[in-house]
Formats: C-alpha cells, sequence, structure tokens
C-alpha cells in the first residue's frame, strides 16, 4: 500500500474519499501527454517531425475512429476535450487508448533540432500492461472505486479484502463452470451495471452451485445445503412469487450475496478437485 501522509491519516485532508472527476481527468491528461511524449501512440496515431511534419500512424484520423468505434464526437484532441469528459466519456476513451496502446522498443535518433526519437518497432503487450499500471494508478485516486482489467475493460473495484479472489484460478475443468462464473463476474463489476445486471449475476452463481450440488451434498450437512440454496431461492433471485422476501437494501444485499456465492464456488471446486483425482 502507497505511503498515507499526514492529513490522510489525520482525517483532515478535503479530498479524504478521492478526487472528484475533474482532478481526475487532470491526472489523466498530464498521464497521456506523457506516454504520448514517451512514445507509446506513436505506432497508431503518428508523430510530429522537424523535417517530415505530421507522420501518419495506423489510425490515420484518430477523431473519425472514436466516432466509429465508441459512437461519440467532441473526444478528440484528449488534451484539450478530456476535462469536459463524463465519467462514460473517459472510460469509453481509456478503453479505447488500451487498444492502441504500443510500447517503443527500438527506433532512430533524429537530432536535428532536437527533434527526438523516430520509433520503429514497438511492443503492444508491453505497451498495454505499462498503460493499464500508470491508468490504475491514476483511477486509485478517484472518488469511485474503478480499475482497467487485463481486458482492457473498465470495471469496479472489488470490494476491500476481495481483490485476491478475483485473481485467484477457479480449479475446475469444465468449461460450463469457468465461462458461467467468468461472464457472472464481468456482468456484475462492469461500469454502468444496474441492479437488475448484479441480481443476474447472483442467479448466474447460484445456477453454478445447482450444477454442482451432488459435489456439494457430499460436502456439507443436509441442513447447511438447504440453507445455502434457501438465499437464492426464497429472496427474489431465482423466483418470482408473492413468497419471495424482497423488503431488503438490494445493493448491499446483491453485494453480500455476489461474494458468498463466488467466494462457496472456489471452496466447493477446491474441496472437489482432490476428489477427482483419486
Amino acid at each position: 500500500m502507497p505511503r498515507q501522509f499526514y492529513s490522510i491519516r489525520k482525517g483532515t485532508n478535503p479530498n479524504l474519499k478521492g478526487l472528484p472527476l475533474r482532478d481526475t481527468l487532470g491526472l489523466f491528461v498530464r498521464l497521456f501527454i506523457q506516454m504520448r511524449t514517451d512514445g507509446y501512440f506513436d505506432e497508431s496515431f503518428g508523430y510530429t517531425c522537424v523535417d517530415a511534419g505530421e507522420v501518419d500512424g495506423k489510425v490515420r484520423d484518430p477523431e473519425l475512429e472514436m466516432l466509429l468505434t465508441i459512437r461519440k464526437t467532441g473526444l478528440w484532441p484528449i488534451h484539450e476535450k478530456a476535462l469536459f469528459y463524463t465519467e462514460d466519456d473517459f472510460f469509453d476513451v481509456l478503453e479505447f487508448l488500451h487498444q492502441y496502446v504500443s510500447k517503443p522498443i527500438d527506433g532512430t535518433m533524429h537530432s536535428y533540432n532536437q527533434c527526438g526519437m523516430h520509433w520503429e518497432t514497438f511492443n503492444k503487450v508491453q505497451g498495454q500492461h505499462d498503460f493499464r499500471v500508470k491508468v490504475n494508478a491514476v483511477l486509485a485516486h478517484y472518488e469511485h472505486r474503478f480499475e482497467i482489467s487485463s481486458d482492457g475493460e473498465v470495471l469496479h473495484k472489488p470490494e476491500a479484502g476481495f481483490e485476491p479472489i478475483f485473481e485467484a484460478d477457479l480449479p475446475a475443468k469444465d468449461q460450463n463452470v469457468l465461462s458461467r462464473v467468468t461472464a457472472a463476474a464481468l456482468r456484475y463489476r462492469r461500469h454502468g451495471s444496474t441492479v437488475d445486471d448484479r441480481r443476474q449475476a447472483v442467479r448466474d452463481l447460484a445456477d453454478v452451485l445447482e450444477y454442482l450440488r451432488p459435489q456439494v451434498k457430499s460436502l456439507l450437512t443436509s441442513a447447511d445445503e438447504k440453507d445455502l440454496f434457501n438465499i437464492a431461492n426464497n429472496f427474489g433471485i431465482r423466483h418470482h412469487n408473492d413468497k419471495q422476501r424482497t423488503a431488503y437494501d438490494a445493493g448491499i444485499w446483491l453485494s453480500w450475496m455476489f461474494y458468498f456465492y463466488l467466494s462457496t464456488i472456489h471452496v466447493v471446486l477446491r474441496k472437489i478437485e482432490p476428489e477427482t483425482r483419486k
């Protein structure tokens, strides 16, 4: 964890809960300018040469590319427009840039009039990694908890203490289990996910446990196994009838159920795996 300085430790820092959007965008603009100066976007967006002028990259018109992919105007050039972004604009641009960033590896120094490096060789995977590290350092200061994933998608950060569960591999060879759990986690964590999205994610995890129910029966007592499925079956998750208990705070309740079921799936699969090897 980064060191916390005096006013944060004391609790008197005016941005104790994080920076507002505009200040976060200011950090992002400085990061983008720095990475562009360092050549991370030369392959895609080109560069300026004192002799040749504007040299095109693979994307000859970034503004047009943004319109075709993001379906928005007024986002480019970033250093001029970013301070006016909405949160949706900001995250759209982060995901867009992740597709086009690449680390400069080798090139030719153009020393005339201090023109600088003309990069010719790039590493996309390393560039995307560097971009995620730097962007997540910026997002860590934002008042809302987000991060950009290894797939280049902006997601809600896990609740504090649950980060390792998203980094741990599921010990399952069954693609039905793997794909459903992965899809449920993405559905739950995506930026802009609704209460219905999160309810569906919980339902999907409950369905995975239903699929694993024969193995679950061998690991739990009858009463514990019944309680495990009672949560999904009688609290407005898997069924729709007048017997459902729905008088609860959906945001808090769905968060608890999501992490409860996800953790249970990890435990069950880790208990099952040794048995399958015997």
